[in-house]
C-alpha cells in the first residue's frame, strides 16, 4: 500500500469537513503512538497536515503489516462524515487495502450467504462499501443478461423471463411433462418476471436517495439472485 498517496488523497478529501480537534483527537485514540511531523510543502491545508502527519507516523511503524492496515482504515473511516465514507473507502480501495479489513462486518456477512460466483463478481465489492442499492441493480442487471445470453434472445426484462422460461421456451429446468413439472417450471419463469418488475426496473429507472435498500433487504435479494442463476445453471436450452 502506498500511505503517502493515501495520507495525501484522504487528506484532500476530508480538508473541509472534519476539524483539527476531532482529527487529533482519533488519532491519539486509535493509534498507540504519538504523531511526528512530516514536511511537505504541497498540502496547504492545516487538516489535511494533520491527516497526512498521523498516516506517514503510522507507515513509520514497525508493527504487523496487517494491523497497520486495520488501524489506517478505523482512523480514516473514525474522521470521514457520512457523506464522504464512500469517496474515502474508493481512495483505499484503489491503494490496495484488503477487502475483508475495509468493512469486516460487511464481509463477513457477506461471505457468510455463499452467494453464486456471478453475485460475488458484480455486487461484493458494491456491498462492502454498502452500496446496496447498486449491489442489487448489477446482480439482477446481470442475470438478466446470462439469461438472454443462454436462450439466444433478444429481448430483455420481464418479456425475457416470460418467454424463454415458459414451457414452451428454449430454457428448461424440468421435463415440464407432469403437472409438477409444468409449475416448478412456470415458478422459475414468474419469479424471474418478478426478478425484472420488482428490483430490476425499479433500479433502473429510480434514484437511489429515493430507493432505498437495506442491509438486510440486499441479503435477501441477492440470495434470490443466486437461486435463480443456480437454476439458469442447470437448465437446458431447447431449440424453440
Amino acid at each position: 500500500m502506498n500511505y503517502e498517496v493515501i495520507a495525501i488523497e484522504v487528506g484532500d478529501t476530508l480538508k473541509y469537513d472534519t476539524s483539527v480537534k476531532q482529527i487529533n483527537r482519533t488519532g491519539q485514540a486509535v493509534f498507540p503512538f504519538s504523531k511526528q511531523e512530516f514536511p511537505n510543502n504541497h498540502i496547504s491545508s492545516v487538516r489535511a497536515k494533520q491527516i497526512y502527519d498521523w498516516i506517514m507516523t503510522l507507515a513509520k511503524q514497525r508493527i504487523d503489516p496487517e494491523k497497520r492496515e486495520t488501524l489506517l482504515i478505523d482512523f480514516c473511516k473514525k474522521i470521514a462524515p457520512e457523506e464522504f465514507q464512500g469517496d474515502v473507502f474508493k481512495i483505499l480501495q484503489e491503494n490496495d487495502a484488503s477487502p475483508s479489513l475495509l468493512n469486516r462486518e460487511n464481509f463477513e456477512v457477506f461471505s457468510a450467504r455463499d452467494f453464486h460466483r456471478e453475485v460475488v463478481q458484480h455486487s461484493r465489492d458494491l456491498f462492502l462499501q454498502s452500496n446496496y442499492f447498486h449491489a442489487v441493480f448489477e446482480a439482477a442487471k446481470a442475470y438478466n443478461k446470462r439469461v438472454s445470453e443462454k436462450a439466444h434472445s433478444d429481448n430483455e426484462g420481464a418479456s425475457l423471463m416470460l418467454r424463454v422460461w415458459d414451457c414452451k421456451g428454449t430454457l428448461k429446468v424440468t421435463p415440464c411433462e407432469s403437472t409438477t413439472d409444468r409449475n416448478v417450471q412456470d415458478g422459475i419463469k414468474f419469479l424471474s418476471a418478478g426478478l425484472m418488475r420488482a428490483i430490476r426496473n425499479p433500479t433502473a429507472h429510480e434514484p437511489a436517495i429515493d430507493w432505498p435498500i437495506s442491509q438486510q433487504d440486499c441479503l435477501d435479494i441477492l440470495s434470490f439472485i443466486s437461486f435463480l442463476f443456480r437454476q439458469l445453471d442447470e437448465a437446458v436450452y431447447f431449440e424453440a
